[in-house]
């Protein structure tokens, strides 16, 4: 029999609703770095209705969705999972929030109709739709756990998102757009919890980032500081490269383009 502390618990939030970047990669990811260290993960789904106990999960998934699921998982989010999600996390449990995650774990997002959907507040920032969408290749500079590294990944997002002062970004944007296209910062992360706009998915190319969520939620399984055995990450690190270099190139044709129009309009 499995040693129970040698099993991650991980709480899949809404995943039929707020899954339309194929971020399920990000769980498959976990699951396989786990099994290749002798380690097993167990996924249990919470949708529509489903309340939550602090204390059952170690990690927590959420990820995006179109405007209208977003809205109804907005409104079962506050009433029947948001003051457990953040007492969780209070309590160690690590998160991941990516997109529309990220929007409703933090204060709340409001759409081009002007209609606002809430936030749990776990996260210290607030989202107002664009008038245009940010979409492309990013690349960002983060910090985890006093370990940094590029983390690469792919945007899309209409949300115009500012931080308060009780968030830290999850990176600074070396190419790419990032919350809001002016600030140069990307997501934002307090305690165990990560909120991203880097969809990819996210983890497959950049291991670093999926190893931490791992360590911490280890950690809240045992109570103890767990150090995984490391992996051969040599094909992930080549799609990173390739995913930065993209980025990199992104942001040059941007500047070609802004400088050519510049002159032109002289």
């Amino acid at each position: 029999m499995t040693d129970p502390s040698h099993v991650v618990r991980l709480c899949h939030l809404y995943p039929a609703e707020m899954n339309i970047y194929a971020d399920r990669g990000n769980i498959a990811v976990l699951r396989r770095r786990l099994e290749w260290r002798g380690l097993g993960l167990v996924v249990h789904e919470a949708g529509i209705g489903t309340s939550l106990t602090p204390g059952d999960h170690d990690l927590y998934y959420l990820g995006g969705g179109q405007d209208r699921d977003q809205a109804i998982v907005a409104d079962d989010l506050a009433r029947t999972k948001g003051p457990a999600l953040c007492s969780a996390v209070e309590d160690g449990a690590a998160l991941l929030a990516v997109c529309g995650g990220f929007q409703l774990t933090a204060r709340g997002y409001v759409a081009a109709d002007g209609f606002r959907m809430p936030g749990i507040g776990l996260l210290d920032a607030e989202t107002v739709a664009g008038p245009t969408r940010l979409i492309g290749d990013v690349l960002i500079e983060a910090t985890l756990d006093g370990r940094s590294g590029e983390v690469a990944g792919f945007e899309n997002h209409a949300g115009r998102t500012v931080l308060g002062p009780g968030a830290t970004p999850f990176g600074r944007v070396i190419a790419g757009h990032g919350n809001d296209g002016r600030d140069g910062t990307e997501g934002a992360t307090r305690l165990r919890a990560i909120g991203t706009y880097l969809h990819g998915p996210l983890l497959p190319r950049n291991p670093w980032v999926a190893d931490t969520l791992l360590h911490w939620a280890l950690a809240h399984r045992t109570g103890e500081t767990i150090v995984l055995d490391p992996l051969d990450d040599a094909l992930e690190a080549e799609s990173r490269q390739v995913a930065s270099g993209r980025a990199r190139g992104d942001r040059t044709e941007r500047l070609i383009g802004r400088t050519r129009r510049a002159r032109s309009s002289r």
